[in-house]
């Protein structure tokens, strides 16, 4: 029997041939089959695997972020400021149910191969977005860019974590990391010029030719063939997970307005919830790595990407309707003032990645950094009136921006935890996971946030009124009404914003608890 081991620090010796159940005689380590060595890490250098994989991520991140300026302008058009939100939901609901997806049939068809599928997806759905006549297409399309977004973050995580050594997987979540800086700065920015010089379509029309290039980039990089094990998706389990995340999502949607069908959405989701737990328990390849969730590092560190995913949507969805309806700003200012608090949010994730590679240790920089979030966003919730109106329409962007730096610390922690933690044949599944409950979690904060802000402001119907027109035309809507009706007004939709970042406070605090109770304290 030979054993090898292909770099000094990738790991155990493998053993071959395949398949083989003894010990090594000479290393005592359990021989691992073909099949294992086939999966495991190809220690390629970072310089190599990076580039074909930057643009998919680039592409990932813009999408989330360049939208947020066109907002207001999308309310205008169509008309319904109460449900703008679901221009976003929509998008992460369907990337939420694609992502398992993705990451099954990633291990089963080769990961390189799904990545170039979803971003043909993605590609094409923006240009059905760009073409939307109203509210309604504009969510379809959205639904079916998520489809193929779903894939793009998860995907490329995954095709990094294959190709390089675990113990450089730091190194590279801090390159990922800047990535994200990156295209979150760029996002807000061009979105807004866009928007104010070409309409709101064109922030879907930039994707078509950043797609392409991608397309081509990662044509050159080298792939795998995965593991071949074709037929054993989970259907069953997928369609369960659906029931059980978009009646929840449609139910908070409509909390402003307690109807019949709340309850009944409600209820919907909690009998899929329970049928998906006995499913994935009896199915011989589950959508969901139970084995791998059960572990406390590892639905911690789910829990903590959903927490990160629910604090930034919120922040990114509630902060340019704040920036419209009560400073007036345009499309182009907006993207100005959304850049401290898109940006500083991946400066913090690229200082926590460096961080973890220095020093080895996961746990304390979220634990210390999301405990800074909470506090530094119930200061906004608490503060923002009289702090912001002194600072002038700058204000709450730049609170927001000193909060971002430590919210920015859970997300890298949360991806090096599941990869470090997780068999290279399950790096698809475990990545997949992450970005899921990622997506479920922006869904469910940005659902909830603006569900708190209109239900708030929905105490009083002609306040209400007001802050639609407000949306629409700027601060103009406020200036027509008499002087005690107007400070009236300012006051209770500042309260209702004071309720908004409240409820997004209470997503950092929970942040901090799963930070302080991770049981991986190095790597």
């Amino acid at each position: 029997m030979m054993c090898v081991q292909p770099r000094r620090s990738a790991g155990p010796y493998l053993c071959l041939p395949h398949p083989c159940t003894a010990l090594c005689n000479r290393h005592r380590q359990p021989c691992r089959s073909w099949s294992d060595l086939r999966m495991a890490p190809m220690n390629l250098p970072l310089r190599r695997v990076f580039p074909p994989i930057l643009l998919p991520t680039f592409v990932a991140v813009v999408d989330g972020t360049i939208i947020t300026a066109a907002l207001p302008a999308m309310a205008s058009e169509f008309g319904d400021v109460e449900r703008v939100s679901w221009v976003v939901a929509s998008y992460l609901v369907a990337s939420t149910v694609a992502a398992p997806v993705y990451g099954r049939l990633g291990d089963a068809l080769g990961r390189r191969r799904m990545l170039l599928l979803a971003l043909a997806l993605f590609v094409t759905a923006s240009v059905l977005c760009a073409l939307a006549h109203s509210l309604l297409t504009l969510v379809g399309a959205r639904i079916l860019q998520g489809f193929g977004g779903g894939g793009l973050m998860m995907l490329s995580q995954a095709v990094l974590a294959e190709n390089v050594a675990r113990h450089q997987l730091g190194r590279a979540q801090g390159f990922m990391a800047a990535v994200i800086v990156a295209s979150s700065t760029f996002g807000p920015v061009v979105g807004g010029a866009l928007t104010q010089a070409f309409g709101w379509p064109s922030v879907f029309l930039v994707n078509l030719p950043l797609g392409l290039l991608a397309m081509v980039l990662l044509v050159r990089l080298p792939g795998r063939e995965g593991s071949g094990e074709r037929g054993k998706f989970d259907w069953p389990g997928l369609f369960l997970f659906a029931g059980s995340v978009v009646p929840l999502l449609l139910a908070l949607e409509q909390l402003q307005r307690i109807e019949p069908t709340t309850l009944l959405g409600i209820g919907v989701s909690l009998v899929c919830l329970v049928l998906l737990g006995r499913q994935e328990r009896r199915a011989a390849q589950p959508l969901f790595p139970l084995d791998l969730l059960r572990r406390p590092a590892m639905w911690r560190a789910n829990a903590m990407a959903a927490c990160s995913g629910a604090l930034l949507v919120s922040e990114a969805t509630i902060l340019p309707i704040h920036l419209r309806a009560v400073d007036g700003a345009s499309a182009g200012e907006i993207g100005l003032m959304m850049l401290p608090l898109t940006a500083t949010v991946g400066v913090g994730s690229l200082i926590t990645g460096r961080l973890v590679s220095r020093t080895g240790r996961v746990a304390i920089f979220p634990a210390v950094g999301q405990t800074a979030a909470a506090l530094g966003l119930l200061l906004v919730a608490f503060g923002m009136g009289p702090v912001g109106a002194a600072l002038g329409p700058w204000g709450l962007p730049a609170m927001l921006a000193v909060v971002a730096v430590f919210q920015g610390s859970a997300m890298p922690v949360a991806q090096i935890t599941m990869q470090s933690q997780s068999p290279s044949a399950m790096l698809g599944a475990a990545s997949a996971s992450v970005q899921l409950s990622r997506s479920v979690g922006s869904a469910i904060g940005v659902t909830v946030a603006m569900a708190v802000l209109f239900v708030t402001l929905g105490r009083n119907a002609a306040i209400a009124d007001v802050f639609a027109d407000a949306v629409r035309h700027g601060p103009a809507a406020l200036a027509s009404l008499p002087e005690a009706s107007r400070a009236s007004a300012v006051t209770h939709i500042q309260g209702s914003f004071s309720a908004a970042f409240s409820t997004i406070a209470l997503f950092a605090i929970a942040n901090a608890v799963l930070a302080w109770t991770l049981p991986v304290r190095r790597l």
